[in-house]
């Protein structure tokens, strides 16, 4: 049985700058897994992982953190395509559905990233 517990992290200076290299170079890699998805017409999870994991891997994201990555540019295609199809950014060829489906989805360098026990090993 897996007990799932939030906790408050309490880091340190050093600890604080390790885990904002760790979030800004995530993002990074989820704004370069967003435009390899874009450019391939290539949204599934499955799919994307095959184009992207290998890639990951070589920039220095351990074997989890490539996987949330992957899922989360995934998720956020998916929750866009949900958008539009529900007609939330106007008709066909409306001004704003056409600039949201036009470029690929940035992450802010700041945005969240999910964390497990697999990633802190």
């Amino acid at each position: 049985m897996k007990v799932v517990v939030q906790v408050k992290l309490l880091p340190d200076a050093v600890q604080v700058s390790a885990l904002a290299a760790t979030l800004h170079g995530c993002n990074e890699s989820a704004d370069w897994v967003s435009r390899i998805a874009f450019e391939h017409g290539v949204f599934r999870e499955y799919a994307l992982r095959k184009h992207t994991y290998a890639e990951l891997k070589v920039r220095g994201l351990g074997a989890q953190a490539a996987q949330h990555v992957i899922k989360k540019v995934a998720d956020a295609y998916a929750a866009l395509h949900a958008t539009v199809r529900a007609g939330n950014l106007g008709r066909p060829g409306s001004k704003r559905r056409v600039k949201a489906g036009s470029k690929p989805i940035a992450f802010r360098p700041a945005a969240a990233q999910p964390f497990d026990d697999r990633c802190l090993s």
